[in-house]
């Protein structure tokens, strides 16, 4: 399945009670293409989050519209998925039963179903461990569970938020290969919302880099790099020179707009 997404006008303003209104987007026009990888990056509390939760129909925007194949995004839906920072695992459940829950809400699971979770964990690097329970497993491997989990119904559309930011740096990078190469072999448009300049080239065909909040779009960068990629690529002249072009707009006015010394987003 393939999807192209599209924001026309975005904006997103929240008003609490008794509190003056913040900006959170502005004027957001951006067009993400079927099958792409698109990374977002930007300083904290530019509103990152917030665009992700816009796209997956959990806000609705202020202003503007989000489309799907042209079709309007208004609600949540089942072939739009999102995977969160923390992996959320049913501690009760083992690990194909968590990884086949989504299918289990919308209808009955069925062998082909249960086939396809053990070669999603399979490939994930979890061939042995479906029956173990989330406990029995290290971080990194509840995440990749969790990676299998929002891809066993197939969706179109896989939104991230900065999911593999509590992992070490070692266990990150062997999740970012895992996700660029289940992004390679299952065609997803993906969306990842990241602090790490590195991990957003590593990963991405472009970068949308936002300012500062009202999040706004400042550049989007095609990176300069092969379709697939290994670790070695971090350290190409190229890689080099695509981390330095992102940077250079965080690091005008001095490190503390650096995104990679944020963990917070609004």
């Amino acid at each position: 399945m393939t999807a192209g997404l599209k924001l026309a006008g975005v904006e997103k303003v929240f008003a609490p009670r008794g509190r003056p209104p913040t900006t959170a987007l502005s004027e957001l026009n951006l067009e993400i293409e079927s099958n792409e990888f698109v990374a977002v990056v930007g300083p904290s509390g530019c509103g990152k989050t917030t665009l992700l939760r816009v796209l997956a129909g959990l806000t609705l925007p202020s202003k503007g519209a989000v489309t799907l194949d042209g079709e309007q995004i208004t609600e949540p839906r089942p072939d739009l998925v999102m995977m969160f920072q923390s992996p959320t695992l049913l501690p009760w459940r083992k690990v194909i039963d968590n990884c086949l829950l989504p299918i289990e809400i919308r209808r009955k699971v069925t062998p082909e179903d249960a086939d396809r979770a053990r070669d999603l964990l399979e490939r994930a690097g979890l061939g042995g461990f479906e029956d173990r329970y989330p406990n029995e497993l290290s971080g990194g491997m509840q995440q990749r569970v969790a990676l299998c989990r929002a891809l066993i119904a197939q969706p179109s559309v896989l939104l991230l938020d900065e999911p593999f930011g509590a992992l070490d740096a070692m266990t990150r990078d062997q999740m970012n290969l895992d996700l660029h190469r289940m992004w390679h072999a299952n065609e997803l448009t993906t969306v990842l919302i990241t602090h790490s300049i590195t991990e957003a080239v590593l990963l991405a065909q472009r970068i949308v880099v936002m300012s500062p909040r009202p999040g706004r779009v400042v550049d989007v960068y095609r990176v300069p790099l092969p379709a697939s990629r290994d670790l070695d690529v971090l350290n190409s002249p190229r890689f080099a020179e695509a981390c330095a072009y992102v940077r250079q707009y965080f690091t005008k006015d001095g490190s503390e707009n650096d995104p990679e010394n944020g963990t917070e987003d609004g």
